[in-house]
């Protein structure tokens, strides 16, 4: 098997997994009413299984990644995908409200590890210029799921009650275990060995830090809004539980698109790539702003959101993967991990910060919240480049600087 084939069998392999996992990640979304009404809990409550979850990940990532850095890297997406079942399972049976919240847990260390390593195998796999859209492909996995996953699971919810979507979780997981287990090689490369110290390392060195805030704030620029996007769309715009399913496909059609585009856009210069991507999500929220309390113009800026939301995602993971191996190259998997952390922290901040505001009777304000996160994201980002400018090389300029030197 040659390389090329090869690395597309790891790559829809990750991409097989993490559907099984994306889709886990956002089901509560599409059944919080569900919850909220088994449980006798409050809609902000409910909300915890989206930022219980997000913290979930932002601890499991790089606290497993230093436990698990010398790991054989088949047997570890294996055992990944046996504990992501295991949370499900507990799921499905909880009794009460924390013990599902103790299997969204569980669930999210399994998350947390494996878009670590996920993301680090698929750049490695391909070609350097390649980079972004092999993590694209990955994450696509993600997206997929949000296609397809949220909207079958919470039609199989709205059916047959909550507890059958967390069966369906646990079966997805099942088939990502096992296309683990006979498409991913065994060779895999180990990363370089690692300790606790390298997150210091990483965190004193002023890019790498500020792309790592530049994540939380970017990335979670959506989840004021998006947390409650079902109740937005029943309640303030008035669409129907049924036409709901159906408007979260193409809602994940549209981030499945904005996915693809942004490691497109990413692949030769992403901090670049990534401001125009932040300014299109942040005109995206003003849309959901002003079309909160209408039915087709506010759908049609659901869309739109959707578009943007995820677009940054490869670019981000990108960056960070290039600045580390710059700054930090003996913690290349680390700083990874942390980025997948800096996700997770934007979702928690976006999501608690909407909670809020919805236990405030303010549903309708939670864009604001977003475009918040989104202009100081901006900032930031702009910060970034001009320390680039500064210091950081290329891929593109090492590349040009090898063809003189052999000239």
């Amino acid at each position: 098997m040659n390389k090329k084939v090869s690395s597309n069998w790891i790559l829809m392999s990750l991409a097989i997994s993490a559907f099984a996992i994306g889709s886990t990640e956002f089901i509560s979304v599409g059944i919080m009413p569900l919850l909220t009404n088994t449980f006798n809990v409050s809609l902000a409550t409910g909300g915890l299984t989206v930022s219980i979850y997000a913290t979930g990940i932002m601890f499991g990532a790089p606290i497993l990644t230093l436990l698990t850095n010398r790991w054989n890297r088949k047997k570890l997406l294996v055992g990944i995908m046996v504990s992501f079942v295991i949370g499900n399972l507990i799921a499905i049976f909880a009794p009460t409200f924390w013990v599902l919240l103790a299997g969204r847990v569980v669930t999210a260390l399994s998350h947390g590890i494996f878009m670590a390593i996920a993301s680090l195998i698929a750049a490695d796999v391909v070609e350097p210029n390649k980079r972004a859209s092999a993590i694209a492909i990955m994450f696509t996995g993600l997206t997929v799921a949000t296609v397809t996953g949220v909207p079958i699971g919470t039609f199989i919810g709205q059916t047959l009650g909550w507890r059958a979507s967390f069966l369906f979780l646990v079966i997805l997981g099942l088939i990502g275990l096992i296309t683990n287990f006979i498409l991913v090689p065994n060779d895999l490369p180990l990363p370089r060995p690692t300790s606790v110290k390298g997150i210091w390392k990483i965190l004193k060195q002023p890019q790498l830090l500020l792309i790592l805030i530049i994540t939380a704030l970017g990335y979670g620029a959506t989840f004021p809004v998006y947390t409650y996007l079902t109740t937005i769309l029943n309640k303030q715009m008035n669409w129907s539980q049924a036409a709901i399913v159906v408007i979260l496909v193409f809602y994940g059609l549209a981030v499945a698109v904005g996915n693809t585009l942004g490691g497109r856009f990413a692949n030769t210069n992403p901090l670049s790539a990534l401001l125009k991507m932040f300014i299109g999500l942040g005109v995206a929220l003003l849309l959901m702003l002003f079309t909160m309390n209408m039915h087709y113009l506010g759908l049609l800026a659901v869309l739109v959101m959707g578009l943007f939301a995820f677009m940054n995602v490869p670019g981000l993971q990108l960056y960070i993967v290039q600045l580390a191996e710059k700054f930090t190259p003996n913690e290349i998997s680390l700083a990874s991990a942390l980025n997948i952390s800096a996700f997770n922290v934007g979702i928690t901040l976006g999501s608690s910060l909407g909670g809020q505001a919805v236990s405030a009777g303010q549903l309708v304000n939670t864009p604001w919240i977003g475009i918040g996160m989104i202009l100081a994201s901006v900032v930031l980002t702009v910060v970034l480049m001009k320390l680039g400018n500064k210091n950081f090389v290329s891929s593109d300029d090492l590349k040009l600087q090898s063809n003189c030197q052999t000239k």
